[in-house]
């Protein structure tokens, strides 16, 4: 026993770089309790337990460095520095430390401090951004557009840079010159972005080239607006004052160099967490980047800080055009939180004050289809349809999601009107020609045209374990049953542990007289139930009844048309 206990406080102790005296004064246990804390997102209490370890053992750079992370997590920069600027008067080469000392300086406006940083050690890319955008606060633009000018011959990085040296000359007026890069498309895949085509319209504005600017936010937005952009083109459109507001200085631009890593990185599946850090100093230098508010939220969510993310959407006051968007994450971090009924109110409460958006409808459709009130449901669904243009490419989604709450409310007939209105918008949408065509086997009415829909939901979308059962499941149906055999041995592949899909496979396996393959397969089908899920197709009576009598039984029992069995082997 005590050789155990001591062989974990030197492990412990290596861990943290400490010695067994040091971690005979407890600093292992907060150490660990931190570290446990930091790995499953919990940020407030890593924090305090870092803090409480670094209170036993204030020199020690490894704790000092992990309490930066939590705080920067956390948006606490206030917090970070001290520590951060600690680490390096003892000699560290922190990134994460250097980052802070960054963010900090360009808080407060300090551009020639900025200057003197080697703020590569932050990262080549975003330093170099950095420090050109810290040219710009100092006043020297030549030098900036050298340092921009530089950063863009390095591969991969001509569309970011050249993107941020357009917002760097509209930060101080000279529109002409940002339209000429946007206009050559050198700012890349950044000026397709919301907030490039945003700015790129304000910048036209700003040259008098009113319809040229309405022209780019209908070519980047279609239909799909919301009230920012709205607004954007109400000024527009009536040639009256629409100012540059995405750069107005600096330290805004520096915002945005954060942001748009933060942006690319995520994009990239680099890891919600590391992509928090770039985004939380993006919101610390500008906060009224809402777009940074609303990533860093999500980001918290999917790393299941449900109150952290909650607290972040609702800093978004009532009277932002992007109000709205935080109120749908807030209530989407509720709903994932357990907290449905909240997450009902907080759409409904939003259906009330911006009732003229669709997306606040059919998201408040989608929460009450999910808690089975699909009357409530297919209300909120017709608002947004009502609300929605002929023309928008979202439309064929919301027959799609109305059909699905008609059918389980029983109205199979309004249910196959809103599934042909989605095909007819979107012919070869595999879910739709899947769901339709299931349900048309279901029913065993218009097999040959379930059939083909089925089919051509497969070739769109052929790794679908879902969509291949249904193929299985139709050619049952038809009495194709060696066909049939292939096809859902592959969904039972795709999909081994869906309880339908497996239960089909015996289904089938018993068709053709394969018996003790069925009942195996019965079996697992029964194993794999979810008795929570309320709106799995899985029967498990169903399938107890099967292994006690047979297929052939049970269906005799139904009234439905017996099989033709093939001979056991």
């Amino acid at each position: 026993m005590y050789r155990n206990v001591l062989t974990f406080t030197s492990v412990a102790a290596l861990c943290i770089g400490l010695s067994a005296p040091l971690m005979a004064q407890s600093i292992a246990g907060p150490y660990l309790a931190g570290r446990h804390a930091a790995v499953n997102s919990d940020y407030p209490e890593a924090a305090r337990y870092y803090t409480e370890a670094l209170a036993r053992d204030p020199k020690n750079v490894e704790l000092m460095e992990s309490s930066v992370l939590s705080y920067l997590s956390l948006g606490r920069i206030d917090k970070a520095l001290p520590l951060a600027r600690n680490m390096v008067t003892l000699g560290s080469k922190s990134q994460v430390a250097e980052m802070t000392i960054v963010a900090a300086l360009a808080k407060e406006g300090d551009y020639d401090a900025l200057l003197e940083r080697d703020s590569a050690a932050i990262g080549p890319w975003v330093g170099g951004l950095v420090q050109a955008w810290a040219h710009m606060g100092a006043g020297d633009v030549t030098a900036a557009m050298d340092a921009f000018d530089s950063l863009s011959t390095e591969a991969g990085m001509q569309g970011f840079v050249m993107y941020h040296k357009a917002l760097a000359l509209a930060s101080v007026g000279d529109f002409e010159g940002a339209e000429a890069i946007f206009a050559s498309d050198d700012a890349g895949a950044a000026a397709q972005t919301r907030r490039g085509v945003i700015a790129h319209a304000e910048i036209l504005g700003q040259l008098g080239r009113h319809d040229d600017a309405l022209a780019v936010l209908k070519d980047g937005f279609g239909d799909d607006t919301d009230p920012e952009i709205d607004d954007l083109m109400a000024r527009l459109t009536a040639e009256s004052s629409a100012p540059f507001t995405y750069m107005p200085d600096a330290r805004s631009g520096m915002a945005e160099v954060f942001f748009t890593f933060a942006a690319v990185l995520r994009n990239e599946a680099a890891g919600d967490y590391y992509v928090l850090l770039y985004s939380r100093i993006a919101r610390y230098l500008r906060p009224d980047h809402v777009d940074a508010l609303l990533l860093t939220a999500s980001l918290l969510e999917n790393l299941g800080e449900h109150d952290l993310a909650i607290a972040e959407y609702k800093a978004l006051p009532p009277d932002s055009p992007a109000y709205h968007a935080a109120e749908l994450g807030r209530a989407d971090a509720l709903r994932r939180s357990g907290k449905t009924a909240q997450a009902i109110e907080v759409l409904e409460q939003l259906a009330r004050s911006h009732g003229d958006l669709a997306v606040v409808h059919s998201t408040l459709g989608d929460i009450l289809r999910a808690e089975e009130d699909y009357e409530a449901a297919i209300a909120s669904y017709d608002n947004a349809l009502e609300l929605t243009s002929e023309n928008a490419r979202a439309r064929w989604v919301l027959y799609y999601a109305r059909a699905i709450a008609k059918e389980r409310s029983g109205d199979w007939e309004g249910s196959e009107a809103d599934f042909r209105a989605a095909l007819k918008l979107n012919p070869e949408q595999p879910q739709v020609l899947n769901y339709l065509g299931y349900s048309l086997v279901e029913q065993e009415r218009n097999l040959d045209e379930a059939l083909d829909m089925i089919e051509r939901a497969v070739a769109a979308s052929p790794e679908s374990g879902y969509i291949v059962d249904s193929l299985g499941w139709v050619f049952y149906r038809l009495g194709r049953y060696e066909e049939a055999v292939d096809q859902m041995e592959r969904a039972v592949e795709l999909e081994p542990v869906d309880p339908v899909v497996n239960d089909h496979l015996g289904d089938v396996y018993w068709a053709v007289g394969r018996r003790r393959e069925a009942e195996f397969q019965w079996r697992r089908a029964l194993s794999f139930v979810d008795k929570s899920d309320a709106d799995s197709e899985a029967d498990p009576d169903r399938m107890r009844r099967k292994l006690e009598v047979g297929l052939d039984a049970v269906l005799a029992e139904e009234g439905a048309a017996p099989l033709k069995v093939a001979t056991e082997e």
